[in-house]
């Protein structure tokens, strides 16, 4: 700990920090465009000066370390009048656009130019002009407003891992640009609009939609994946108008992914508002009531072996809980998954499903493993935090298989059941790097829970950290699961699967045509050949599940009501209501309780409190019940593959957005271009 003054105050830091942190620590605020606590310093714009004690002239703080004894002041006639002149700087060229600005009414140039500013300038120049910069489907420049901060090239080359962005020219002449007029590659690239100070970088899909004081704010969760990132969601009326990061350091830092962000316009497309039914190979709008009766009769008349169901990727667990006691006390029936693919599960132990070692210990580890995952498009924030733990660490990172363009170097293992198996039976190189590794992390993806061997290399995988254990502190858990869906740590809690060997037998049953009726409740990724099945799709959106439904049933979107969600590492968190569902749609467990009334006169939940408290009650119950099934015990040679995955489009209301269909072309074009040149 070092001692210093500040403003008369003496205070205590610890050592390493700036004297703009160490100013904050004392109370005082300083005034900053460049600076960025998750990125490095820069020192370019000045704004941060301070006063200290025998310097002949202000410091800028942000770029100066604290040391033991220093006297500094943030309020002196100095300070006040260097900062003006910083301030008359930077608005010398600025154009005087804040009707028009997007940024308007949550500027940083604005507030401080009105706090630290003054109301006249003496520059009579003509202003520069710079011309604008193609960045994409999602960034909208006007470069002109630029302050030359450089957060965004910061942000690029550190968070993002896509040195695209960089300046040119000096001086007045200088300018922020993509080199090549091309598209951000980085699901992270519209993390500049939230980091950009002024108006230079604004967001495209939004221009000209609102302005801030006209939203209703909304903090709620992320179900675009199983990350579980901290959001805001802004509407005006009914509609969503746009997504915020919210600050969890544990979680998603202050960072979203572009899916995260943008695919909300994907709320007000292809949405589903009324009954439907089929007759004559046609949709027909029906009544509730009518509905209702044509899945008693459906229900009446078939026997419970017969019936089946499957929860979709972005349910909530309230839905998820409603549709098990359905299944359990009223249609008797034990054909419920929650998995649209055939992994395995082994639900004997929460750890067998868990990101164990938390997203924030990714920056602890020493050394990672990817078996069968690309965590780019699986869970960007994560793979931030893998990049991260890269370049603070120099954290080594092998995949079996080739990922792609991950951000960070990596080293490519073989990509077979028999080369990872060596590893457990302490063979080959990659065994002594792991032997002698402090913090080891192996991540798991659902493509490698697809392999006949998953059960036996996931056991052996156990045994030999078991046997190594001693090699770790602090409870170190090396083993990780990482699940792609939003729903699916929630519906294991909550045990929606059916297996006889860990695998879905459900999915088995389905593809072999052996149900009479199958519940989709928002599931839209399924893909099976449909014979004469009668499928019941209760769901937001128009998408796979409705296109081979007989019967539909709207429900609303997850914006549109209160909801848990239990994120990878095993983390609930509540997402809340933010807008209002479209037409006649009903909550999942309303749809679920009607029912439930008209086949036998009575309702499974008095109301919403008493669901929530019901789920609470079977969760502590349930948390170490054991789940009986006959795996695998045999290692197979198989490849170990990773999944291709539609980034922008793997999820209903990502497929229904028209920015995300944008972000697509622009990756397909990218991708292109880049072979071609």
């Amino acid at each position: 700990m070092i001692k210093l003054r500040v403003n008369d105050l003496d205070i205590e830091v610890e050592e390493g920090l700036t004297v703009l942190q160490a100013c904050e620590k004392a109370g005082a605020e300083i005034p900053r465009f460049c600076y960025h606590e998750k990125l490095s310093i820069a020192g370019n714009c000045r704004m941060c000066l301070v006063e200290m004690e025998k310097s002949a002239k202000p410091i800028a703080s942000c770029a100066m370390p604290a040391a033991d004894g220093m006297v500094i002041k943030t309020n002196t006639e100095k300070v006040e009048k260097a900062r003006k002149g910083v301030m008359e700087f930077l608005l010398a060229n600025h154009p005087l656009d804040c009707p028009v600005c997007d940024q308007g009414g949550e500027c940083d140039l604005q507030d401080q130019s009105m706090f630290y500013g003054i109301d006249k300038s003496r520059f009579k120049e003509n202003k520069r002009y710079v011309p604008e910069k193609y960045m994409g489907p999602l960034i909208k420049t006007q470069m002109t407003r630029c302050i030359h901060c450089t957060r965004c090239i910061r942000f690029a080359t550190e968070v993002a891992g896509v040195p695209e962005l960089g300046a040119i020219g000096r001086g007045e002449d200088m300018q922020i640009t993509t080199y090549l007029e091309k598209s951000m590659k980085s699901e992270l690239s519209a993390n500049v609009i939230d980091l950009c100070p002024v108006g230079a970088l604004t967001s495209k899909p939004y221009v000209f939609e609102a302005r801030p004081w006209e939203l209703k704010k909304t903090e709620t969760i992320d179900v675009m994946d199983a990350v579980g990132s901290n959001i805001r969601v802004d509407t005006y009326g009914w509609e969503v108008k746009r997504v915020l990061p919210r600050i969890n350091e544990d979680i998603n830092e202050e960072w979203i992914s572009n899916k995260t962000r943008y695919a909300c316009d994907g709320l007000k497309n292809q949405r589903l508002d009324t009954p439907y039914f089929k007759e004559n190979n046609k949709l027909k709008e029906v009544s509730w009531s009518r509905a209702y009766e044509i899945l008693k009769d459906k229900i009446k008349n078939t026997v419970s072996e017969k019936i089946a169901g499957i929860t979709g990727d972005l349910t909530n667990m309230e839905t998820m809980y409603s549709v098990k006691e359905f299944f359990d006390k009223i249609l008797k029936s034990k054909y419920l998954d929650s998995r649209s693919e055939d992994i395995f599960l082994n639900l004997s132990d929460r750890e067998n499903y868990l990101f164990n070692s938390s997203i924030n210990g990714i920056e602890e580890s020493d050394l990672i493993i990817l078996i069968g995952t690309n965590p780019r498009f699986e869970a960007t924030m994560l793979n931030a935090r893998i990049r991260k733990s890269y370049l603070n660490n120099k954290t080594k990172i092998y995949s079996f298989g080739n990922a792609g363009d991950l951000t960070y170097d990596y080293e490519i293992i073989d990509n077979t059941t028999t080369e990872l198996n060596n590893i457990f039976e302490k063979k080959g190189d990659l065994y002594q790097v792991l032997k002698n590794s402090k913090s080891p992390l192996i991540i798991f993806g659902e493509s490698f829970m697809k392999l006949k061997s998953a059960y036996y290399i996931f056991e052996k995988c156990k045994s030999f950290f078991k046997e190594h254990e001693n090699n770790y502190t602090n409870d170190w858990k090396p083993i990780n699961i990482l699940s792609k869906n939003a729903s699916s740590v929630g519906s294991y809690d909550l045990r929606i699967i059916y297996t006889e060997d860990g695998y879905s037998t459900v999915l088995k049953k389905i593809n072999n045509n052996e149900f009479d009726i199958i519940f989709l409740f928002g599931q839209d990724n399924i893909n099976f050949k449909k014979n004469n099945e009668f499928v019941v799709y209760i769901g937001s959106h128009g998408d796979n599940g409705a296109d081979m439904a007989d019967l539909i049933l709207p429900s609303p979107a997850y914006t549109e009501q209160d909801g848990h969600f239990v994120n990878l590492e095993g983390k609930i968190q509540k997402a809340y209501k933010a807008s209002y569902p479209t037409g006649s749609s009903k909550e999942e467990w309303e749809i679920i309780n009607n029912i439930s009334e008209i086949l036998v006169n009575k309702t499974l939940f008095k109301d919403k409190d008493y669901l929530l408290d019901s789920m609470k009650n079977y969760l502590k119950l349930n948390a170490s019940a054991k789940y009986n099934f006959h795996p695998n015990l045999n290692l197979v040679k198989e490849n170990i593959f990773i999944d291709d995955i539609d980034y922008y489009y793997s999820n209903v209301v990502a497929r229904a957005s028209k920015t995300m269909r944008e972000c697509r072309d622009a990756m397909i074009e990218t991708k292109k271009t880049g072979t071609e040149g």
